[in-house]
């Protein structure tokens, strides 16, 4: 009974930072979900930027955003603590990447949406299979440790992919931008009320609605910069691009950003003692 209170306690005392256990993620709210859509927008207005404006091809495209996301991903799981820009600036890189990536496959090597859209579900599966073998979750509250976090930007690149080939599918498919478009958020609706209204598992949601939030940007992107004869409002790639990257600075900046709570940090607030934010 005295372990029970004094070992909680003394955790309670010490910083997680001592302890190496900080998250490395921020917290989900509504302030993520916005910025994590703006981000995807990005990701395919910039993906389509350089492979398209500045006519490098998505093979080029991919080479780029792959390094860039190799050498922030290395930076980021290097990091001793939750740096918002830093999260953010992986994120944006896992977007770019995912676009240029999925119209590599699906229209270079000739795999097709439906194709594509397959392979990378599975690959995402089996990514998530692995770390919840490997760790016993996937909850982004246990995103703390090098390990973890290979796993969780494995998994995020693999997710964004899947959305632009999601996106680019259902657009293709007859619904057009706009439709998709309404097709993705009414998704994130459903996903949203069985947050608030259903006791189903928020890992679960959490990582459904990341995907869906992917195919949303990418279908909202496309609308702004493909041209009109496709459907889209013709806009420029680069200046859509620059527009969307100042938004997602100026909301990181006024959205309180912190790091998410470490599950141990949840275990002393479900044991009575209260742990700092």
């Amino acid at each position: 009974m005295l372990r029970r209170r004094v070992v909680p306690l003394l955790f309670a005392l010490i910083p997680t930072e001592r302890l190496g256990m900080q998250n490395k993620v921020p917290e989900v709210t509504l302030g993520f979900w916005i910025i994590k859509i703006l981000a995807t927008t990005l990701g395919e207005t910039g993906g389509d930027t350089v492979s398209m404006t500045m006519d490098l091809g998505y093979l080029a495209g991919t080479a780029i955003f792959l390094s860039v996301l190799v050498v922030l991903v290395g930076i980021q799981i290097a990091a001793r603590k939750f740096h918002p820009f830093l999260y953010w600036s992986v994120i944006v890189a896992s977007t770019t990447a995912g676009t240029t990536m999925a119209d590599f496959a699906t229209r270079s090597l000739g795999i097709g949406y439906t194709g594509g859209s397959l392979i990378l579900f599975v690959c995402l599966m089996v990514v998530l299979g692995l770390w919840y073998w490997w760790l016993g979750s996937i909850s982004v509250e246990t995103v703390n440790k090098p390990k973890v976090e290979a796993f969780y930007w494995a998994a995020i690149t693999f997710s964004q992919t899947l959305g632009t080939a999601l996106g680019d599918w259902i657009a293709d498919a007859g619904l057009g931008y706009e439709g998709g478009a309404v097709v993705f958020a009414a998704g994130l609706a459903v996903v949203a009320a069985a947050y608030y209204c259903t006791n189903v598992s928020r890992v679960l949601l959490f990582w459904v609605a990341f995907i869906l939030t992917r195919p949303l940007g990418a279908t909202v992107g496309d609308l702004l910069d493909k041209p009109l004869e496709q459907g889209g409002l013709a806009l420029s790639r680069p200046i859509a691009s620059a527009v969307i990257a100042v938004l997602i600075n100026g909301l990181i900046l006024v959205l309180p950003q912190r790091a998410g709570r470490h599950p141990r940090e949840s275990e002393r607030t479900a044991g009575g003692v209260g742990a700092k934010d």
